[in-house]
């Protein structure tokens, strides 16, 4: 009986063990929880866009995740992917949001109704912040921007919209404000969560783009044929403080922030000749350290790998099918190349 009792106490004792060592936070991340997620953009006349997931330490590139996971085609023009409050949300410049699950991609829900141009999201206070640049008028201007404002995180209908500047792109969530990029307009204005209305309109050198962060400050990234401009926000009374001006040709708004104080932007020539190039910049010292870091032509998209350091470059290939992802290393060299969708014109990286 005594040997009874001790073999049970060794079971129970490597039972405990057992579950100490697979606990709950020892679930394994799903497939699409890692690597690189892609955003390609589409065909304008096919709206076929779709999302791309890369493994770096495969090599494996897996094209049409939404379609595959969910049987149908995306169907849109996807312009901005967003995770936040354990969803990623793809926004389509089509006038379309989905809302899908993490780890695969299944949709939960959509804003599918209601929207027209729209540009990017935020969540606050279990709501959702679509801002869009509304229908345009004759002349293809956006007279009637506004910022959707949708009651449920999984999407749904459009309870209220905002009315902003024209073409509003990125947005910044800053305690009970969102801050709003007004491209059109050259414009940063203020929405209060407490009434879901603006409050505040300040005037910006250059096109704003989009809001981040660098050692704990705020930026706004703006630009004009010659320039960079990084204004710094102040977070306490939302003023633009000081701004780093910086002389760089033909820049675009595609930018990504890699590390030590450094942004790599894409610059062009456009029509017709479509010389391109990533330009290597420095916020600290407020100069381009390498106007042609890298070169080509049809570059759509940049980020920056904060794991490998490696520079992710879209190129929509003239939009003459499928696009090709650029991996480049700290040095400018290529690494790489993925073959992706149809215009990859951005990633998230996990």
């Amino acid at each position: 009986m005594k040997q009874l009792r001790l073999l049970i106490g060794f079971w129970a004792l490597t039972l405990f063990i057992a579950s100490c060592d697979s606990g709950p936070n020892e679930i394994p991340l799903g497939e699409l929880e890692q690597g690189v997620l892609i955003i390609n953009e589409g065909n304008f006349s096919d709206r076929d866009g779709d999302i791309s997931h890369y493994n770096p330490t495969t090599g494996i590139v897996k094209n049409n995740v939404f379609e595959i996971k969910n049987g149908r085609p995306y169907a849109g023009l996807v312009q901005d992917l967003v995770e936040t409050d354990g969803r990623i949300y793809v926004v389509a410049n089509t006038g379309k949001v989905e809302v899908v699950e993490t780890k695969d991609f299944n949709s939960i829900g959509a804003v599918s109704q209601g929207l027209d141009i729209t540009q990017s999201l935020v969540t606050a206070n279990d709501k959702l912040y679509i801002s869009d640049w509304g229908p345009y008028d004759p002349s293809y201007n956006s007279p009637d921007s506004y910022i959707a404002v949708v009651n449920n995180l999984n999407g749904g209908e459009i309870s209220k919209k905002i009315l902003v500047s024209s073409r509003p792109s990125g947005m910044f969530v800053l305690g009970n404000n969102i801050l709003v990029a007004c491209a059109a307009d050259k414009k940063m204005q203020v929405i209060s969560l407490a009434s879901d209305s603006m409050t505040e309109s300040k005037d910006v050198e250059g096109t704003p783009v989009r809001f981040f962060e660098q050692d704990g400050k705020l930026y706004l990234f703006a630009r004009d044929p010659g320039n960079i401009y990084l204004h710094e926000i102040n977070r306490n009374n939302r003023n633009l403080t000081l701004t780093v001006k910086i002389a760089l040709e033909r820049p675009t708004s595609n930018f990504a922030r890699g590390e030590n104080g450094e942004l790599f932007v894409i610059t062009s020539t456009g029509w017709p000749e479509y010389n391109d190039a990533v330009a290597k910049v420095s916020m600290t010292l407020g100069q381009v350290l390498d106007p042609a870091f890298y070169t080509g032509s049809g570059f759509y998209g940049i980020g920056y790998h904060p794991s490998t350091k490696n520079i992710y470059i879209g190129d929509n290939n003239g939009f003459q099918g499928n696009g090709t992802v650029i991996v480049v290393n700290a040095s400018g060299q290529e690494v790489s190349a993925l073959e992706v969708g149809r215009a990859p014109s951005g990633f998230l990286f996990k």
